[in-house]
């Protein structure tokens, strides 16, 4: 590939996210990165360059429409590596994956979709491996910083000695940013198509969807039951979605990227043979604080993805949820996103009983800003470090296909992603978790 005209390409740079990664890579890529921006329209890719810093005044447009598979052919194999943010992925993604398969070019999303991660892995892994593509799925909010938080945790537990990993939970401490308009519209698509189909309703129901292995994986809960009630009383409570942990004495409720970023984890644990462990049982919840106010927050907070969930399912409420929700391609104000945040916290429990505490955290909008640069230092990683990145290809996940390397990429913007050991495995020496 090194003698392609460009080191990597933005498809779909005409959207707020395709911008903003544009934006980023302009600013920071190295001069001597090759960059263009892709996407249907010619005038509106001269308007975004326009607009972005001036190192990008020639970075050269590339007009190809995302359902033109000979024009992506055309596209991939003048490029290393593709950037995409045209979604819903289920719907316009596929083809592009398919020509990164088929000419060995290196390609990164930011999907958050169930549906077309398990399609592009079925249609397209096979010739990816004999290529040498590396397909990267979720390399923005869905699912970088969930997946690169449990490797982080991963490798300390295995250079303490520790074992592997056993019940692990991903708490968000705190969030601030707006859901996108291409979010949404995923989101709609995909309980669209689960309103239709049985089977698609038990493979997104499936905590193993996007496992390479299905069959030797678990057939049971995926999250971790410690603590839990035992009998009639510990199934009831498993159907409730909002919780009070018995220790700390804080409320959870359900977090809306959960059933995804699940997935991801455990199919990068069963990529790397079950290096995490065969033990780990992973779950993600949104943390709502202590008290009646942590209560009410986490009870507010369930009803509403219900609720989001159920105007969904049915037709006429997902049309009237779709002239009121936020559009494809729209985004907020420049002062919303220098006011993004998000802070999570990995709790683990590893096969010593050592006990593990990661923080993961930037001072971006998570879904914005914070994911532009995620992709993009993601999509700089394969362009400029694959020789240092794991020696895999095919449809893979952050921590599978580009592993510490973008970790140490994005704390030079900021971001965190620490490790602490808070209980040495029943031993003494250690304070406890809070």
């Amino acid at each position: 590939m090194s003698e392609r005209e460009f080191d990597l390409i933005v498809f779909g740079a005409t959207g707020f996210v395709g911008r903003l990664t544009a934006a980023h890579l302009a600013r920071h890529a190295p001069a001597h990165v090759r960059v263009a921006i892709a996407g249907r329209s010619k005038e509106r890719l001269k308007a975004v360059r326009a607009d972005l810093p001036h190192s990008a005044a020639n970075w050269p447009t590339v007009v190809v429409d995302a359902g033109d598979q000979d024009g992506l052919l055309a596209m991939t194999r003048r490029t290393r590596v593709v950037i995409s943010t045209v979604g819903p992925y289920v719907k316009y993604g596929l083809p592009l994956v398919s020509a990164c398969a088929e000419t060995g070019t290196h390609y990164c999303d930011s999907t958050g979709e169930v549906l077309f991660v398990r399609d592009a892995i079925d249609r397209h892994h096979e010739a990816a491996v004999v290529s040498g593509a590396r397909l990267v799925t979720s390399c923005g909010f869905d699912s970088l910083p969930s997946d690169l938080g449990v490797l982080v945790t991963a490798l300390r537990v295995a250079e303490d000695g520790e074992g592997t990993l056993g019940d692990t939970t991903l708490h968000v401490r705190s969030m601030r940013g707006g859901v996108s308009g291409g979010t949404i519209d995923s989101m709609r698509e995909q309980i669209r198509q689960m309103s239709q189909d049985p089977q698609i309703r038990r493979m997104v129901g499936d905590p193993y969807a996007l496992s390479p292995d299905r069959k030797n994986e678990p057939t049971g809960s995926a999250i971790p039951q410690r603590g839990r009630p035992r009998g009639r009383l510990g199934a009831l409570v498993e159907q409730v979605p909002v919780q009070r942990n018995g220790r700390t004495g804080r409320w959870t409720a359900p977090f809306v990227m959960a059933s995804y970023n699940t997935r991801v984890v455990r199919r990068s644990n069963a990529l790397t043979g079950w290096s995490y462990g065969r033990s780990l049982r992973y779950q993600e919840l949104f943390d709502t604080g202590q008290g009646v106010i942590g209560a009410a927050r986490a009870a507010t907070t369930a009803v509403a993805l219900g609720g989001l969930a159920a105007g969904m399912w049915w037709k006429p409420t997902r049309a009237l949820m779709g002239r009121v929700l936020p559009k494809p391609g729209s985004g907020p104000s420049q002062e919303n996103l220098d006011n993004g945040r998000f802070a999570l916290q990995i709790d683990a429990t590893t096969t010593t009983g050592a006990r593990y505490r990661t923080r993961v955290a930037a001072d971006y909008d998570p879904g914005y800003n914070g994911t532009a640069i995620m992709l993009g230092e993601s999509a700089l990683a394969l362009a400029q470090d694959e020789v240092d990145l794991p020696q895999r290809a095919g449809v893979l996940t952050p921590a599978t296909a580009l592993g510490t390397n973008v970790v140490e990429r994005l704390r030079g913007y900021g971001f965190t992603f620490d490790v602490e050991r808070v209980s040495n495995g029943g031993r003494a020496g250690l304070p406890s978790p809070e």
